[in-house]
């Protein structure tokens, strides 16, 4: 399988205001625009190049030979940001494809509320706390993290058969959200999803690796050390 690069979307209104966003479809703030840049920027510096043209990547360069993205707003500017500075200048006519299942968790009842009403509304019985974020765990209309899981898994085996016409070494980037991105991980690495949701942060337009040749306590390839919800 490919190696796959897993990208949050940048800051929007609802993460710089503490607001739960789920399916709310809200586009990147002013910093949102600028994170997703700097790690693009990042990347750039890296190696990394975008191009659909299937020629072999330079020695020392990583071509992203796709950009997918979940077709919430957020998560699509963050990939084009990505798309447009990783194409370096080239005149490759690759563009950002999107994946409905990349889409972030259904919050349900609790889309739209402030991020402090966790607890109160939930249950402590009901949430999963860490250092940086409590995780509600089943309030009514939200997907669960097993259901994340399933959903994960059925997209890792389309990734699968979207790319079995590129070479094994070859690399795609994933632009999605947070809850979702960390099942992800869990899922590709078979790892159980508490131990993913404590294991780290995934900051907005930080980048994951998912790859046989990387090992699973390795998460993060770029970090941006931004903590919202």
């Amino acid at each position: 399988m490919v190696n796959i690069y897993v990208s949050r979307h940048g800051q929007d209104a609802d993460n710089a205001n503490g607001i739960l966003n789920g399916h709310r479809n809200g586009p990147l703030t002013d910093l949102g625009r600028q994170q997703a840049t700097d790690v693009a920027h990042k990347m750039l510096d890296a190696g990394f190049r975008f191009s659909t043209s299937g020629n072999d990547a330079p020695e020392g360069k990583t071509i992203l030979s796709a950009i997918y993205s979940s077709p919430l707003v957020r998560a699509l500017h963050t990939a084009r940001i990505f798309a447009d500075v990783l194409k370096d200048g080239a005149s490759d006519e690759g563009k950002v494809e999107l994946l409905d299942d990349l889409i972030e968790r259904d919050f349900g009842i609790m889309a739209g509320l402030p991020t402090s009403s966790i607890t109160a509304i939930c249950g402590e019985d009901k949430i999963l706390a860490t250092d940086t974020i409590n995780y509600f765990l089943d309030p009514e209309g939200a997907e669960t993290f097993p259901q994340l899981i399933d959903r994960a898994k059925r997209l890792v085996t389309h990734i699968d058969e979207l790319t079995k016409d590129l070479p094994s070494d070859s690399s795609i980037l994933l632009v999605t959200h947070g809850d979702f991105g960390k099942m992800l991980y869990a899922a590709y690495y078979d790892i159980l999803w508490e131990d993913v949701l404590r294991q780290f942060h995934f900051g907005n337009s930080e980048v994951l690796l998912l790859s046989k040749d990387s090992f699973s306590d390795k998460a993060h390839v770029f970090e941006t050390q931004q903590f919202n919800a």
